[in-house]
């Protein structure tokens, strides 16, 4: 994997994608990331803000992502193994969509999410599933993907006049850099025999939420609560052990109580940075501001 020094993009929207925050996380790399550091590990990839920033600018010989969200991971596959397949999927689904009344639109999407839970209920991974997946991403309410409790992707339209469905020249590059990762549908524990002392690891799990509101964000049915958040600290402090080196994104409860030192404590090994994100941290219209965030790296 050669230092290609390109500007690559997500391809999807993800809440509490890291975007924003890219150049604090940046501030975190280790100096040896490229040299003595040849590893890459970001086993909760979401929308690869921080992957996409590394392959873009570090000569690296192995990178390992993975995530628990099968569609979005068989999505990432599809990219680096079928991305002309997919493109030509795409443009079609673009130029139908586009031409629609804002009526038809509506119908369009909610008939396309059907057919994504549909095919997403039969365990499937195809170009299909991976061009439904980019389809609703761009086009429903915040990019948001949000599951019931059967599983099924309920998150409604949003309202765009003109979504780019079909970034091509993006889509090639994103394959063209994802060319030799390996790519996982796994939790992060998988990780643990690829992680050495010669592995930067990323780690950006679902947060801690901050109010009884502000957990609406969930990929996943299974819920991720403080004994996960607990588990996750454990795994954090085994590969410290062998000499690998991270960062770690998570929610600052102290935003909304002084007095909560949950991952201050958790975390007590390890350096604790408190960061300024722009986040939604509740439901209601004015839940979007300032917030502060955790980025905790090895001591």
């Amino acid at each position: 994997m050669r230092n290609k020094n390109i500007n690559i993009r997500p391809f999807i929207k993800w809440a509490g994608g890291k975007g924003q925050i890219l150049d604090k996380i940046r501030a975190k790399y280790p100096i040896e990331l490229g040299k003595n550091i040849t590893k890459y590990a970001e086993p909760f990839v979401g929308g690869g803000a921080v992957l996409f920033d590394v392959l873009s600018n570090f000569d690296l010989q192995e990178v390992y992502i993975s995530d628990v969200n099968r569609e979005l991971i068989a999505t990432y596959i599809n990219i680096r193994d079928n991305v002309s397949t997919l493109i030509e999927v795409l443009y079609g689904i673009e130029n139908e969509y586009l031409q629609l009344s804002t009526d038809d639109r509506k119908a369009y999407y909610y008939n396309k999410r059907s057919q994504f839970n549909q095919l997403k209920a039969n365990f499937d991974t195809s170009v299909m599933i991976a061009a439904l997946f980019i389809l609703l991403n761009h086009t429903c309410f915040n990019g948001l993907y949000r599951v019931n409790s059967k599983g099924e992707f309920n998150v409604p339209q949003g309202s765009y006049k003109n979504p780019t469905i079909c970034d091509a020249k993006n889509l090639r590059a994103v394959s063209a850099v994802l060319n030799n990762v390996q790519i996982h549908n796994a939790d992060y524990k998988a990780s643990c025999e690829f992680i050495d002392n010669k592995t930067f690891a990323y780690f950006d799990p679902p947060y801690r939420p901050l109010t009884a509101t502000s957990n609406f964000t969930s990929y996943a049915s299974n819920g991720f609560g403080d004994k996960e958040q607990t588990e996750l600290a454990n795994f954090i402090d085994e590969i410290a052990a062998k000499g690998a080196l991270f960062a770690v994104s998570n929610s600052d409860p102290k935003n909304t109580d002084e007095q909560d030192n949950f991952f201050d404590e958790l975390y007590a090994k390890h350096d604790i940075f408190r960061i300024t994100a722009t986040r939604m941290i509740s439901a209601d219209g004015g839940g979007r501001r300032c917030v502060s965030e955790l980025l905790i790296a090895k001591r």
